[in-house]
């Protein structure tokens, strides 16, 4: 599926063909640049790209953003490793990337998604992301 939007002038397209990433540039954000990547190996990403639904983000031919999701595709999604790089930001390019992934099935009919966030509260809230009221059913197991 592909998706474009003209922001002064220049076309944007959102695309989730998994032969049009840029896979050294997801690898090279998410393990130099993203906080929440920190520790991760270009191996481990490439599996992820491979079990997850992709986003790419494009400025004609070249890729400046991404996300993905991991889902079942009916009860629960996790959205993840959502970015735009630097020189791109300002132009709500995230805003219209995690807009055109929540109404895309299977995304729009899941009945949960979750995701973390350290520092973009705002963004996702506009969304109806919001921290969970009761955490004592959360729990994580960590490797």
């Amino acid at each position: 599926m592909r998706w474009q939007r003209s922001i002064d002038g220049v076309t944007y397209t959102i695309s989730s063909d998994k032969d049009a990433l840029d896979t050294a540039l997801i690898i090279k954000f998410l393990t130099q640049e993203a906080y929440w990547a920190k520790g991760r190996v270009a191996q481990a990403i490439l599996e992820m790209l491979e079990h997850s639904l992709c986003f790419g983000l494009y400025r004609g031919g070249t890729q400046v953003g991404f996300a993905r999701v991991v889902t079942d595709y009916y009860s629960f999604a996790y959205l993840a490793d959502v970015f735009v790089i630097k020189q791109e930001r300002g132009r709500g390019l995230g805003t219209w990337l995690v807009e055109t992934i929540l109404n895309t099935p299977p995304c729009n009919r899941v009945k949960t998604m979750m995701l973390f966030t350290k520092d973009a509260h705002g963004l996702y809230a506009r969304f109806g992301f919001a921290e969970p009221e009761d955490t004592s059913r959360i729990m994580f197991r960590r490797a």
